[in-house]
């Protein structure tokens, strides 16, 4: 059956029957938008009824709790907001006004001009002054921030509880596996394409494979036996940017003419992904790169030149291609920012991430883990997403394998046939089904088996929240 828009945002997220899900918006939402909350934990940056919120963000206790105004009637959710347009702010960071590359400003071009001039610890010390006082930031929330799927989380709670009824959906994940962990390998350097042959052998070691991310021009020579080494070894090769200078994104005819650059590349790589340098991005000219999925955008961005971030730990689509953010602190800056030299930061993340069932995605340079020291910080980090693997039922995927699940999952149906619920279409053999229902005031989610039966489980989303109403 066709999608009600205003219920289009939570059957794409969940995957769910439209019938399940009836939502209904307030016809007067404010002029401009602004930062509310929606219960405990979503902050939402968007239009609202009533007064007009504020447009700066400030800790999430202290702002407007539209859970307050959501109403129902008849068996449908009434609400103060379109979920929709939250949803598309905070994944499209248009509650941020740094769009593109921060190379942008006067003081962006400057560092660059003269940074392949200055020596490691100069530009150590200058990125740190930078980002000072970044803690202080209060929005998005650091060290994970969850507020697009918090915002699902707490609709698809007030639908299940206004409807009385569990609530059938497609699991996130292929064979119901409880997350997702993805490695992905940037390389930067001629010293770190030349340890690329050693990262896949501590990779492979631990049960791994990763994607490389390669510059394609002035940093370093790319052979066609380098890029078929990867290959050969199951590894896969996504294009890095153009040549890395920070400069990608700075005026749009530029980045149109590099754009077609970028593409040819992909092709001649054989790549479907694509990252930027330094993660600088711009989501509104995405659809100029030919790609299938793209890496290059922060769930959380305190730590990152370019600010921001998607506040969510799942995939999701920007025009024709899907988004595959980064939900986890990057090497460098656990290591040059913070001179942190042990996982419990990634540990925290993905401990959080888990509780999600979310995508624990990963930048580690081959440039950083030559160093011993370094080098063991990253087993270890390997260590420990093994025993997820091993004792926690997550997903051990490299991103192509992502991408073609999260597009066949978006055109998986739930149909009712004699009773029962099926899954129909590309890849269901891989799906599951899954039920969320109200317990105790919290949703709880539950995973069938392959064959509908018990070998499937059950576990409450950590952080729901009651929604008024």
């Amino acid at each position: 059956m066709p999608v009600p828009e205003n219920s289009r945002c939570l059957v794409d997220y969940f995957r769910c029957p439209p019938e399940f899900v009836p939502l209904e918006v307030s016809s007067k939402l404010s002029g401009t938008p602004g930062y509310f909350r929606f219960g405990d934990e979503a902050v939402c940056f968007g239009r609202v009824a009533g007064e007009a919120p504020p447009r700066s963000p400030s800790a999430a206790p202290s702002l407007r709790d539209a859970a307050a105004q959501l109403r129902v009637e008849d068996g449908t959710v009434a609400l103060p907001f379109d979920p929709g347009e939250v949803a598309r702010n905070l994944r499209l960071e248009n509650y941020t006004a740094t769009r593109g590359s921060g190379s942008s400003s006067m003081t962006g071009r400057l560092y660059y001009m003269v940074r392949p001039l200055l020596p490691v610890r100069a530009r150590r010390h200058l990125q740190k002054l930078r980002l000072r006082n970044w803690d202080q930031l209060p929005f998005p929330h650091w060290p994970v921030d969850f507020s697009v799927d918090a915002l699902m989380e707490s609709l698809l709670l007030a639908v299940s509880r206004a409807s009385g009824r569990p609530i059938p959906f497609i699991w996130f994940w292929p064979e119901g596996h409880s997350a997702c962990v993805l490695m992905t390998h940037d390389v930067e350097e001629a010293a770190g394409r030349d340890f690329c042959s050693t990262l896949m052998d501590l990779d492979a070691a631990y049960g791994f494979r990763a994607s490389f991310q390669v510059v394609p021009e002035k940093r370093y020579e790319v052979t066609p036996e380098f890029l078929d080494e990867i290959r050969s070894r199951g590894f896969e090769v996504d294009v890095h940017d153009l040549n890395h200078d920070g400069h990608l994104y700075r005026e749009r005819s530029e980045f149109l003419r590099r754009a077609e650059k970028i593409n040819e590349y992909g092709r001649r790589f054989e790549a479907e992904g694509f990252r930027a340098g330094v993660l600088y991005r711009n989501q509104e000219w995405f659809d100029s790169l030919d790609f299938s999925y793209e890496m290059s955008v922060p769930n959380v961005a305190h730590l990152d030149p370019q600010r921001g971030g998607c506040c969510t730990v799942m995939p999701y689509f920007i025009g024709k291609m899907v988004e595959i953010p980064v939900t986890c602190v990057q090497d460098y800056t656990l290591f040059n920012i913070f001179g942190a030299f042990s996982i419990d930061l990634w540990r925290e993340q993905t401990r959080l991430i888990l509780n999600r069932h979310g995508l624990m995605s990963f930048i580690v340079h081959p440039d950083y883990v030559i160093a011993p020291r370094n080098r063991e910080v990253f087993e270890s980090l390997l260590a420990h997403l093994r025993s997820l693997v091993k004792e926690e039922g997550v997903w051990s995927a490299i991103p192509r394998e992502v991408n073609r699940w999260w597009r066949e999952r978006s055109a998986m149906q739930l149909v009712e046939r004699n009773g029962a619920w099926r899954i129909e279409g590309r890849g269901s053999e891989r799906a599951r089904i899954a039920w969320a229902s109200e317990q105790n005031g919290r949703l709880t989610l539950t995973v069938e088996g392959a064959d509908g039966d018990s070998e499937g489980w059950t576990e409450p989303v950590v952080n729901a929240r009651r929604v008024s109403g």
